[in-house]
């Protein structure tokens, strides 16, 4: 071959040596650009937005001159576009030692919209005093991000206050929202229906008010939907759960719910996890619930639901592992059904007002590591072995069932796995 040029290691390292000492003598600093630049208006718009979380006296261009290169900044993340660097990840607040710490005066500025490729943005104890410095979301311009944003996420910002506005609805390519524990109020806008492609909605720890909006029950592509520790009161839809059978997680816990638990529930044979505790759901336990087939949680407890336990076929949960049925309302005899769910760990059913005897083959669930029964009208003998008592020691609960008795023979008088029958009275 013509015109090759053979140089040895000391050779290539002399040549990038001179080369590096060639640029760095120019005069004109535009002589010299980097292979992939960064586009000098985002560089800008950047640290603006920046600077608005973080105080003014933070200057990014004198601290972080090359923020997609050299000098990258905590929480920045860029990737090259059409020969660019774009910023695509932007993290404000103390999520390590060295992010960006939010000033007290945090704002939101303009120039946060003009970065047009953000992929991800979260806010993390950015925004904390409701009282000194409250911000809403901003409620304008989220259209701008509607190409590119996938992620937005508020956590842990008690002053941020006010509604979820209704434009970040655009967001049309977002996959997961995620407002946790803030201080946002109002009513769940009912366009947030129009964010198909929603995999993650957590809206949990905040004080939403008002109903559940029956555009969340068309979101098809949902894996998990948490609305708990809210004020959300009414009832839900008799369909709810229908369409969203890809659901991984669905907790509505402790806000004011009522009315009947709707049999679409029995859809999301996905789910892992469903919790409906402390509410005010009535109207019994449905049969449905026999659906959940993948289901390794289960919480109703702390509703007045009413009813009894014999409408369901517990034994075709062979994948539960915790079920907390407990101060609902319950009456009537507990089944034998419930000791085929053979993964169960915790059960749950204290508080109620259950009768009858109690199957001894409750005993023979081989990953049983709790059970509470106590607070009941439960009767007969408790014909546990020994060997379950000492299994279960403190978490084996069954006082306060004024009826109910132990056979003495069942329990050594030396040992100490006799505390669950404390309150339990000798045959």
């Amino acid at each position: 071959m013509k015109n090759l040029i053979v140089m040895n290691k000391s050779s290539v390292l002399v040549f990038l040596l001179v080369g590096l000492f060639v640029l760095c003598e120019c005069e004109d600093e535009d002589q010299f650009l980097p292979v992939s630049p960064m586009v000098k208006k985002e560089q800008e718009a950047l640290y603006s937005a920046i600077q608005g979380f973080v105080g003014n006296s933070w200057n990014g261009s004198d601290l972080y001159p090359d923020p997609c290169g050299w000098t990258p900044i905590q929480g920045v993340y860029c990737d090259l576009l059409d020969g660019y660097w774009h910023v695509t990840v932007l993290n404000i607040g103390l999520v390590f030692d060295n992010s960006l710490q939010c000033s007290p005066n945090a704002k939101f500025t303009h120039h946060l919209f003009e970065l047009i490729h953000l992929r991800s943005l979260s806010f993390f104890h950015c925004f904390s005093s409701p009282r000194d410095n409250p911000i809403r979301i901003p409620s304008s311009n989220w259209e701008r991000l509607s190409n590119s944003l996938e992620s937005l996420e508020f956590r842990s910002n008690g002053g941020l206050i006010g509604t979820i506005p209704v434009s970040i609805s655009y967001l049309k390519k977002l996959r997961s929202l995620v407002l946790l524990e803030n201080g946002l109020t109002g009513d769940l806008p009912i366009e947030l229906g129009n964010l198909v492609n929603l995999k993650q909605l957590v809206l949990a720890g905040n004080k939403f008010t008002g109903q559940i909006p029956p555009s969340l029950g068309g979101l098809t592509e949902l894996l998990i939907m948490d609305l708990s520790r809210n004020n959300l009161t009414g009832t839900l839809m008799l369909t709810f759960g229908c369409n969203l059978t890809s659901l991984l997680k669905l907790d509505l816990s402790n806000n004011k719910l009522e009315g009947k638990i709707p049999e679409g529930i029995g859809r999301l044979k996905n789910a892992t996890l469903l919790d409906l505790g402390r509410n005010k759901f009535s109207g019994g336990l449905i049969q449905s619930f026999q659906q959940l087939v993948s289901l390794k949680e289960m919480v109703i407890s702390n509703n007045p639901l009413g009813g009894d336990l014999m409408g369901v076929e517990w034994g075709k949960l062979q994948n539960l592992e915790i079920l907390d049925l407990s101060n609902m309302g319950l009456t009537g005899l507990v089944p034998e059904s419930m000791a085929g769910m053979k993964k169960l760990r915790y059960l749950g059913l204290n508080d109620n007002s259950l009768t009858g005897n109690l199957s001894p083959k409750l005993a023979s669930l081989p990953c049983l590591s709790a059970l509470y029964i106590n607070d009941n009208n439960l009767t007969g003998k408790l014909e546990f072995a020994e060997g379950f008592y000492k299994k279960m020691g403190r978490k084996f609960r069954a006082w306060n069932n004024s009826n109910l008795c132990y056979q003495p023979e069942m329990i050594l008088s030396s040992s100490s796995s006799s505390h669950g029958l404390n309150g339990v009275k000798l045959c």
